[in-house]
C-alpha cells in the first residue's frame, strides 16, 4: 500500500513542478511541446521519415495509449522492484528507468512496422513489374505502367520515377537497375532486374517461362514471410510472458524462506548488488528479444 501512496505523492509534486513551470498552461501540452522540441532537435532525420510513414499508415500509437504504456511501464518497474528490494527510493529509481526505455522501444517498433510495409510495397513493385514487362517486353515501358497504376506508395513510388529519368537520361537500364538494387537489397529485386536485363540485353525466347517462374518464386517468398511473422508474433508473446515470469522467481524464494528472513537478508550488501544484477540482465534479456523481433523482420 505504501508504494501506491509514494507514487500518488510523486505524481502530485511532478504535476505541480511542471504546472508552474509552464505559467499555468495546460500542462500535458506543455511536456508534449518540451519532448518534440527535443524530438525534432535529436532524432535522426531517416527516422522522422519512418514515424511519419507510421503515423501515415494510422499505426502509430495515440496519446492515449502512449499514456497508458508509461502508466503500466512505471507501476510494474515500481511493484516489482518494490518486491525485489522493500525500498521506495529503489522502487521509484526503476520505474523512471522504465519509462525511459519507452522511447527506444517506440524506435524500434516503427522501425518494424516501417520494413514490414516497405516490403509489401516491393512486392508490388516486382509482381506488377513482370506483368508490365510480360505485356510491353519493355523495361521501361514496364516501370511507366508501374508508375502511372497508382499501386505504389512513397518512397517506393519516386524510387520507380527516379529509374525511369535515369533511363532516359543515360539511355541504358544499368544505371536504373543498380540505384534501385542499391536503395532496396531484396533478393527479389536484384533477380527480377537481372531477368530484365538479360532479356533486353540478349533475348529470351522464353521469356514469357521465365517472368512466370519469377513471379511464382515471388509468391512462394511473400507467402513465407507471412507466415514467419504469424509464428513470430506467438513467440514473441511467449517470450514476454516467460521474461515477467522470470521477474517474479523472486516470489517463490519469499516463500521458500519467509518475507522476515528474505527482508533480513537485504541487509547484506552483496545480496542486493545480486539482485540488482538479476533485475538488469533479466531486463536485458527482455530489451535484446524486442530488438531482436523489431529488427529482424524476416523479409528474406
Amino acid at each position: 500500500m505504501e508504494i501506491f501512496v509514494f507514487i500518488l505523492i510523486a505524481f502530485i509534486i511532478i504535476f505541480v513542478l511542471a504546472y508552474r513551470k509552464s505559467a499555468g498552461n495546460n500542462v500535458y501540452k506543455y511536456v508534449s511541446k518540451q519532448v518534440g522540441n527535443v524530438y525534432d532537435k535529436y532524432a535522426p532525420y531517416s527516422f522522422k521519415e519512418v514515424r511519419q510513414k507510421v503515423k501515415d499508415l494510422g499505426q502509430e500509437y495515440t496519446k492515449k495509449q502512449y499514456t497508458f504504456q508509461i502508466a503500466i511501464f512505471a507501476i510494474s518497474a515500481a511493484v516489482i522492484s518494490y518486491l525485489y528490494f522493500y525500498n521506495l527510493l529503489v522502487s521509484l529509481l526503476y520505474a523512471v528507468l522504465a519509462i525511459l526505455t519507452i522511447p527506444f522501444l517506440t524506435y524500434l517498433r516503427c522501425k518494424r512496422i516501417y520494413s514490414e510495409f516497405i516490403f509489401e510495397q516491393i512486392q508490388v513493385y516486382t509482381t506488377n513489374s513482370i506483368m508490365e514487362f510480360a505485356t510491353t517486353q519493355s523495361f521501361i515501358k514496364a516501370l511507366e505502367g508501374v508508375y502511372e497504376s497508382g499501386v505504389l506508395e512513397e518512397p517506393v513510388h519516386s524510387d520507380v520515377k527516379t529509374m525511369i529519368d535515369l533511363a532516359y537520361e543515360n539511355g541504358t537500364i544499368e544505371q536504373s537497375i543498380q540505384f534501385m538494387n542499391q536503395k532496396y537489397d531484396y533478393f527479389i529485386v536484384k533477380n527480377m532486374h537481372q531477368l530484365f536485363l538479360q532479356i533486353t540485353n540478349e533475348g529470351s525466347k522464353n521469356s514469357a517461362d521465365a517472368l512466370e517462374n519469377m513471379s511464382l518464386d515471388i509468391d512462394m517468398l511473400v507467402e513465407s514471410v507471412y507466415r514467419d511473422r504469424l509464428e513470430r508474433a506467438q513467440f514473441h508473446k511467449k517470450f514476454l510472458q516467460f521474461g515477467i515470469i522470470l521477474y517474479l522467481m523472486v516470489m517463490l524464494v519469499q516463500f521458500l524462506l519467509g518475507v522476515e528472513s528474505y527482508i533480513k537478508l537485504l541487509d547484506n550488501m552483496i545480496v542486493q548488488l545480486l539482485l540488482h544484477g538479476i533485475v538488469l540482465i533479466n531486463s536485458y534479456f527482455l530489451i535484446s528479444g524486442e530488438k531482436y523481433y523489431n529488427e529482424n523482420v524476416g523479409a528474406e
